[in-house]
């Protein structure tokens, strides 16, 4: 396990920043596809409701999938553990909702606001959700088999748009950011805890 994390508010900087770079992505290719990034953004009750409850089913996906002994998924789980954890670990909650809160709102502004929109003028509704997520998946290739699944997560936030019948993007907005926090805590949750065991056999040793 590495023990030796980048300091800890840098890594909150430099994530902050490279999240807030998407918005910035995310405007110039609406101007070069003359697509509106936030046209389906607009506060609704319901889809704070929607966002709210949308979140139950993605956590116990991840959770289910987090408890899992294959191997591929388990290779999810270290990726995490050894990547986001130790940099994670001393922050306060606070900071990972902050982070969880521009995740959501920069990284569902680019995909679902601007590229599946984008893609959906070509290819129709299913192919533009199809493909965005492909896409959305690939950035997020930190092994395969998360490729695999944060492509399907996607797909999740795309279809939740359109809940209740009318498109709005602060319904993916809030199951993002609110899963992502989540997540968040239980990766360095477990951190912790492997440090903790990790502690205990080297006292007794």
């Amino acid at each position: 396990m590495d023990n030796s994390p980048i300091n800890e508010q840098n890594f909150f900087r430099v994530a902050c920043y490279f999240e807030g770079s998407l918005l910035v992505i995310a405007f110039v290719i609406g101007w070069f596809v003359d697509v509106n990034p936030f046209a389906n953004l607009y506060f609704s009750e319901m889809a704070v409701f929607y966002g709210t409850v949308g979140t139950i089913p993605l956590f116990v996906f991840f959770m289910a999938l987090y408890q899992i002994q294959i191997d591929s998924f388990q290779e999810v789980k270290r990726a995490l553990l050894e990547t986001l954890a130790p940099n994670m670990v001393r922050l306060h909650w606070t900071d990972l909702f902050i982070l969880a809160a521009i995740a959501g709102i920069t990284e569902e502004v680019l995909f679902r606001g601007t590229i599946q929109p984008w893609l959906e003028l070509s290819w129709g509704m299913t192919g533009g959700l199809i493909a965005s997520n492909v896409i959305f998946g690939l950035v997020h290739a930190v092994t395969p088999m998360y490729a695999v699944l944060a492509a399907l997560v996607g797909i999740f936030l795309g279809l939740s748009m359109d809940y209740g019948g009318e498109r709005n993007l602060l319904t993916p907005i809030i199951i993002h950011g609110l899963y992502d926090f989540l997540a968040f805590l239980v990766i360095v949750q477990t951190y912790r805890n492997e440090l903790a065991r990790k502690k205990q056999h080297d006292d007794q040793e």
